[in-house]
């Protein structure tokens, strides 16, 4: 077990992507590094993959609306932000990076964001013309400006059938991540 992780609060953001299958694995691994894991699905995640998955594997449930409070009743926004030690959104879509670089909360996840004072690290995962695009390039700067931790996209094959930029980071790379952020983060 990792001496960063064991009893941590983690929040794991899903935004709807095909790499939101990796995102089962990132959630497996931070559980097995004794992690505590809470899933926040936007609603074009479950497009891709289901809650049950999440649920088995943190033992939770996954939340995705704002307006249906299953645990905090002052707004699952805000009790899932308190409880949160970091956050991370893996994947993150083009669509998820403008919305938090533009501090938007038109969603439970880019509303708890703009509540927590955790750190938050973004895997960004989209196809390589999309990450190339100025417009993301800007708002993947502001994000850094705003100190949100960066980790990825690599470069290789890509569903569209592409190569190039736009893999989300290997889940062992975005554990790594999780570990050196919370070594260094003092709430």
């Amino acid at each position: 077990m990792s001496s960063q992780l064991g009893d941590r609060e983690i929040l794991l953001g899903v935004s709807g992507g095909v790499a939101a299958y990796k995102a089962a694995d990132l959630c497996s691994r931070l559980v097995q590094s004794g992690a505590r894991v809470t899933v926040i699905m936007t609603e074009s995640a479950h497009q891709f993959i289901g809650a049950t998955t999440f649920e088995a594997l943190t033992g939770r449930p996954v939340y995705s609306h704002a307006f249906k409070p299953q645990e905090h009743f002052q707004g699952e926004h805000i009790g899932l932000a308190r409880r949160a030690c970091l956050v991370v959104i893996a994947p993150a879509t083009a669509q998820t990076i403008a919305r938090l670089a533009h501090g938007m909360a038109d969603d439970l996840l880019s509303t708890t964001v703009l509540v927590t004072t955790a750190p938050v690290i973004v895997a960004p995962a989209m196809n390589c013309d999309m990450w190339e695009k100025p417009a993301v390039q800007r708002n993947v700067a502001q994000l850094l400006s705003d100190g949100y931790h960066i980790v990825g996209p690599e470069e290789g094959w890509l569903s569209c059938g592409q190569i190039g930029a736009g893999r989300m980071a290997d889940p062992q790379v975005i554990v790594q991540e999780v570990e050196r952020v919370l070594a260094t983060y003092t709430p």
